[in-house]
Parts: structure tokens; C-alpha cells; sequence
């Protein structure tokens, strides 16, 4: 049985469809769009169309951007003999965030998994190789540390290798305010393995 109206219950449903939007933050979300001023529920809804209308793979790095080039890419300021592979543009974000990385980027846009049957030629490694035909000094890896995140550096790592290419994989360890009583074995090796001298 329905509680709603067919037209709040099919505003629920479509947000029910995104990522991580269970049925109860659908429901908050439909009724506080309800109640938003008409104006901004047709901005808001005027933004959702030309973003999925204009926003595009940058045609240098493939992170998401509205323009051939994205920022990042354009500016003369950043190293771009330095290219830092990254899995998502969440995580090309995240590096940025940090303010301390002057070098570009490349997105594979996933990592490589066996299991769910997604290959070398699945994410955007022939990209990366093209991009290396340029001036490049090193490339650093900054998948994830899970196994295909790890698969994915291994991978990458031996296409590179032979180029002459300098190649480095980030650190990984115990994180800020972490109790090393708590901390897997393997991620407490890594740390071991990637120490720093004080």
C-alpha cells in the first residue's frame, strides 16, 4: 500500500537510487524538497541537467571537468613531468585537498579485478602509457591498498619499469591517532617497510 501521493512516492524512488540513499534519507530528501522555495527546486534541478549535459573526461588526465582540459591539466603552474595515477577523481579530490602536490594526475577510473572479470584494458592504462610517450620524470602510484588497488600498482609498475621511468608507490601505514594494538599485520609491515628517517 502507498502512504504518498504516485508523485512522492516516484520523487522517493528516484532518490532512493543513488549511492548510499537508503528508503528513509530518500523520503527526508523528497519531503525537504517539497518544501524548498519553487526557485530553488528549479535551479537545483537546472544545475543536475547541465552538469550531466556538459561535464566530460578532461582529454589529459580523464578526471571529470566541464571544460577539453581540466584546471589541473591547464596550469602552467603544476609539474607536469610528475603524474600521480589515482583510481576515482574522489581520490585525485582528496590529494588536492592536502595542498602539498604540484604535479598532474591520470584517473584509470577503477582497478584491476580478476574476480569481477575487469582487466588491464577495462580502466584507462593505454592512456596513461600514451601519456608517457611525452616529458616525463616519474610516476607515482596512489591506488588503493586493497588487493586490487595493490594488483593495479603491480601491474602498472612493470609496464613502466622498462621505459626508464621513474616509478614510486605512496606510502601506507598506521594512520594518525591509530593504536598499533589494533592495526592489522599487513598494515603495520608497510609502515615498517616505508619508514622515514627523523
Amino acid at each position: 500500500m502507498d502512504y504518498y501521493s504516485s508523485q512522492i512516492s516516484k520523487l522517493i524512488d528516484e532518490f532512493s537510487r543513488l549511492p548510499g540513499i537508503g528508503t528513509k534519507s530518500a523520503q527526508r530528501l523528497a519531503f525537504h524538497m517539497i518544501n524548498m522555495p519553487k526557485e530553488q527546486v528549479e535551479e537545483m534541478a537546472r544545475t543536475m541537467v547541465e552538469a550531466r549535459n556538459n561535464v566530460r573526461y578532461c582529454k589529459e588526465c580523464w578526471t571529470l571537468t566541464d571544460r577539453e582540459v581540466c584546471p589541473i591539466c591547464a596550469s602552467s603552474e603544476r609539474d607536469h613531468k610528475t603524474i600521480m595515477v589515482v583510481e576515482t577523481a574522489r581520490d585525485l579530490a582528496a590529494y588536492e585537498k592536502t595542498g602539498k602536490y604540484e604535479g598532474v594526475y591520470h584517473v584509470l577510473h577503477g582497478a584491476i579485478s580478476p574476480m569481477l572479470g575487469i582487466g588491464p584494458g577495462d580502466i584507462r592504462l593505454k592512456e596513461l602509457m600514451e601519456r608517457l610517450q611525452g616529458d616525463v620524470d616519474e610516476v607515482i602510484i596512489a591506488t588503493n591498498s586493497s588487493l586490487e588497488g595493490e594488483t593495479t600498482a603491480m601491474y602498472i609498475s612493470k609496464l613502466i619499469k622498462p621505459t626508464g621511468i621513474k616509478v614510486s608507490r605512496i606510502a601506507s601505514g598506521v594512520p594518525v591517532g591509530g593504536d598499533l594494538e589494533y592495526i592489522d599485520e599487513v598494515t603495520l609491515l608497510r609502515a615498517l617497510e616505508g619508514r622515514t628517517e627523523l
